[in-house]
């Protein structure tokens, strides 16, 4: 059975019509080469409880994984670890710490994503990983490789599967 992504996009000006999104489809993408059934990104508004609200509707529609681009920075808005961390359960520290070590190694801006990797525990569906990664292509680009290197083993340990 093939699992179900989803993909935010998260920022204000793409959400108001003022800019293409170019990070959301290069996630897409990925996900959908890799073998998982994903839509087209949802633009969101940056800020907490749109990204809550939008990830709780992806996770309703039964998304497994969920990849947001956008709104992980120190900017006045750049509020998308907080909306992640009200809808995860547990968070998993080594992905993101990965994916700020990958971005480093490309840009030392790398340093200032503050974004979060979690799972959900939601009984009967499996539950769900949900990673942030930055809004540039390049840092999607490069932060997807680490995201598919462990999804499925994530997907499948919440759904009861072994440790192999």
């Amino acid at each position: 059975m093939t699992s179900r992504a989803a993909v935010l996009t998260v920022s204000d000006r793409s959400a108001a019509g003022e800019r293409d999104d170019t990070a959301g489809p290069v996630a897409v993408a990925a996900l959908v080469e890799a073998g998982f059934a994903c839509d087209a990104a949802v633009i969101v508004p940056d800020g907490a409880d749109s990204v809550a609200a939008a990830l709780r509707v992806a996770l309703a529609d039964g998304a497994r994984l969920i990849v947001t681009t956008g709104g992980t920075g120190v900017g006045p808005r750049d509020r998308t670890p907080e909306g992640t961390a009200q809808v995860v359960d547990r968070q998993v520290p080594g992905i993101a710490e990965e994916l700020r070590r990958v971005g480093v190694a490309e840009t030392p801006g790398g340093l200032l994503s503050r974004g979060i990797a979690g799972v959900v525990d939601a009984a009967g569906s499996g539950g769900a990983l949900i990673v942030n990664l930055p809004g540039s292509p390049r840092a999607v680009a490069s932060g997807m490789p680490v995201v598919l290197s462990v999804a499925r083993h994530v997907i499948d340990q919440l759904a009861g599967g072994d440790h192999s």
